[in-house]
């Protein structure tokens, strides 16, 4: 299929691109938001278009998925096509909801011709989908391989803007484990991360926004990972630390019980669990490489891109199916 998408949510695109479809990127030249392109990303299936490239073409794509709802208007002015109804289209949620939840409803709610498909199970329960079609694809991340060496008595945490993201991202949580050892911070946007803590950076350090690769090596000599965030939808950063075999100490929130089994670390909405557990990693580097082997092959299980990949394929086939435009290629391989 030719598959209509924007480069959105790099980790997720990571992985939905390495699927057996051709992948039509919209690019500007601004390089903005609404025409990244493939923004220098090795995907070899993937290909940028203008939207020169998608008016003269842009019946020759076989489906449209979308991941806001400025991109459905934009598809009809770009293409000329209908989303849902002259080309099959799905609607990628990858948020958990905001405001009133478990009461906030979704913006596609009230139409069925574009499903919804969630990224987690715990965000389709809490949105309300109202009469649209639902789907749930778990998250397919690139294995990076075993790299765990556990060899620094310290925590890593992958997170992006800490300081803003406050509360939502756990930041309020790190003084406290940063007691039981030190802290690493990667991400971009952790500039007054030390004062926004009161923890100076030999205790809490903000270790800068890393290429995928560095980050990864880093990640893995750290004895564990730390996620403490509190309202998410499921982190791709837990998931590749799990892939690269370390131990996990996770707040016990959204989705995380259902990503990692006990034997792979610690999952807990009590910080003095997660400290204590932290405190005996730290302490016995055997048991944390252990755990670190559970939460990899716990990932390699639920998280690989063969089950993503087939998963969607099922979720294409059948929006596909219920479209009744010209362009509906159930099937179709390109």
């Amino acid at each position: 299929m030719r598959i209509l998408l924007w480069h959105v949510h790099g980790g997720w695109m990571d992985g939905f691109v390495r699927g057996p479809h051709r992948y039509v990127v919209p690019v500007d030249a601004e390089h903005g938001p609404w025409g990244l392109g493939l923004a220098g990303r090795p995907w070899p299936h993937a290909v940028e278009a203008t939207a020169e490239d998608l008016a003269s073409r842009g019946g020759e794509v076989d489906a449209v998925v979308l991941q806001r709802t400025e991109e459905i208007e934009l598809v009809r002015s770009l293409t000329g096509l209908r989303p849902g109804v002259d080309v099959p289209a799905v609607f990628v949620e990858h948020n958990t909801p905001k405001g009133s939840v478990p009461n906030t409803r979704h913006p596609l709610a009230d139409q069925t011709d574009i499903p919804i498909v969630h990224v987690t199970h715990f965000n389709a329960l809490m949105w309300d989908s109202g009469r649209a079609p639902v789907f749930v694809v778990e998250h397919g991340v690139r294995d990076p391989g075993l790299g765990y060496t556990g060899e620094l008595e310290r925590l890593g945490v992958a997170v992006n803007e800490p300081v803003r993201r406050g509360r939502v991202a756990g930041t309020d949580l790190l003084p406290a484990f940063s007691e039981a050892a030190p802290i690493d911070v990667f991400g971009m946007g952790g500039g007054g991360l030390a004062e926004a803590t009161g923890v100076g950076p030999d205790r809490l350090a903000w270790a800068g926004d890393l290429p995928s690769e560095a980050l990864h090596a880093e990640l893995a000599r750290r004895r564990a990972y730390l996620h403490p965030f509190r309202w998410t939808s499921l982190g791709l950063a837990l998931i590749e630390a799990m892939f690269l075999g370390l131990p996990v100490l996770v707040v016990g929130a959204t989705e995380a019980w259902r990503a990692v089994p006990p034997e792979a670390g610690c999952v807990s909405s009590d910080p003095k669990e997660l400290i204590a557990a932290a405190r005996r990693l730290l302490a016995h580097p055997g048991e944390a490489a252990e755990m670190g082997h559970n939460a990899r092959k716990a990932a390699q299980a639920r998280y690989g891109l063969d089950r993503f990949h087939a998963a969607w394929d099922e979720v294409l086939a059948e929006a596909a199916g219920g479209t009744r435009g010209a362009n509906t290629l159930k099937g179709a391989q390109r």
